[in-house]
């Protein structure tokens, strides 16, 4: 098994590369780099063949955008006529990034080794899944390569759009959200200890919302430091526990499809890229059983791979397509007539298609939904919290002038 090394280099413009590349020997590593027009200045073996990885010195994976363009490169050179072999080496010369350019020169090598393409693609498991490298095989052997690539190309773009719209989504209220526990954060426990002392002063009777006031800023003063550490290593040894006990895991996925106005939204999108992914490899030509066992790992939430799983074993015991999917987790009604409609017409790949379209609206109008319910309530709930705390504090200031006699 190939170890990893730590190398430096130099490249044709004396520009230094530094980083990390599987291989057998120095010699390997020399001859790879070579393929990329770099030449070798040291290089120290990081992690021997033994099977395992370090997590620190884990290969390249390529960003959803990186597997996007090289999709698309790679499907327009192949339809133009260009060899896979000369259109990989044409791609490598062309990028810049050096970790593009180190999978590149790893797929020509295998290749030239006599790998397929696809059994190329399997040796990085990292960027490319097995959706991706069964969908190349089918390709492959259909003589519909440029074709697969170009379905693969459309299929990437649309769920990298949903998830980046998704994660606008989340990312904005969690930012407004910190903004206003800091800004509340130093009200309660700087401003508001500061203005006790005028307050009692200037007012013989506290309200009794300034009197919770009072409370609250002396209990967040006191423990806020202690529950927000209290609160982020509960978080972490969670997340550490999840990984490592599968059952927690199970449970702590459940509760993410179960969130409010976030949870139909990951099943929304899990179940709207699994409809484009099966549709697309039931029409090349996979088998039923195997595009669903292929599908399982790109569901992201062990809920709805058991929930695909449970599918798979039904239709394998000879029950019919929509009759496994009736069963089974949260497919609306629609989906399953159109499944009996699509078996009874012999026409099962279109409607695959247009379950695939249906799931594409659904996402579409969730996050329209979404936007527009989480713009007012971050103005509504940090304006009430706001609200209650000015008057807290003018609400006995205002009682004492009343008393002023004029």
């Amino acid at each position: 098994m190939p170890s990893l090394y730590r190398y430096k280099a130099v490249d044709s413009k004396g520009n230094i590369h530094k980083g990390e590349i599987p291989g057998r020997t120095q010699s390997d590593i020399n001859q790879q780099l070579q393929s990329m027009g770099m030449e070798l200045i040291r290089c120290s073996i990081i992690s021997p063949g033994t099977g395992f990885r370090l997590k620190l010195f884990r290969p390249y994976k390529l960003k959803s955008s990186e597997l996007i363009s090289l999709s698309f490169e790679l499907y327009q050179l192949l339809k133009a006529g260009v060899p896979v072999l000369d259109a990989l080496d044409d791609l490598k010369n062309s990028h810049d990034s050096i970790h593009i350019k180190n999978i590149l020169s790893g797929l020509v090598k295998h290749i030239q080794g006599g790998k397929t393409l696809s059994a190329a693609l399997a040796e990085y498991p990292d960027s490319f899944d097995s959706v991706y490298v069964n969908m190349v095989q089918v390709g492959e052997q259909s003589g519909r390569l440029p074709l697969i690539l170009l379905d693969l190309y459309k299929n990437l773009k649309w769920h990298n759009e949903r998830l980046a719209q998704a994660r606008k989504i989340m990312v904005y209220p969690l930012l407004v959200s910190i903004v206003i526990l800091s800004v509340l954060s130093y009200l309660m426990t700087v401003l508001v200890p500061q203005l006790i002392p005028f307050i009692m002063d200037i007012s013989g009777q506290i309200p009794l919302q300034t009197q919770i006031l009072i409370a609250t800023s002396s209990f967040l003063g006191q423990y806020g430091y202690i529950i927000l550490l209290v609160l982020i290593i509960s978080i972490s040894s969670l997340l550490f526990l999840a990984r490592r006990n599968d059952s927690l895991a199970r449970y702590i996925d459940h509760l993410k499809l179960r969130l409010y106005l976030f949870g139909p939204l990951i099943v929304k999108i899990r179940l709207a890229r699994f409809a484009s992914a099966f549709s697309i490899m039931y029409a090349s030509g996979i088998p039923v059983i195997q595009a669903l066992k292929i599908s399982e790992s790109i569901m992201d939430n062990r809920i709805l791979e058991q929930s695909i799983r449970d599918i798979r074993h039904r239709i394998a015991d000879g029950q019919q397509i929509s009759d496994s999917f009736q069963n089974a987790y949260d497919y609306p009604p629609l989906v399953i007539r159109m499944l009996k409609v699509g078996e009874a017409s012999g026409n099962l790949d279109q409607t695959l298609n247009n379950i695939s379209d249906f799931y594409n609206r659904q996402v579409r109008e969730s996050i329209e939904l979404m936007e527009t319910m989480i713009t007012p309530l971050l103005t509504i709930i940090p304006g009430a919290i706001l609200f209650w705390i000015m008057s807290a504090i003018l609400g006995p200031v205002y009682n004492s002038l009343g008393d002023i006699p004029f």
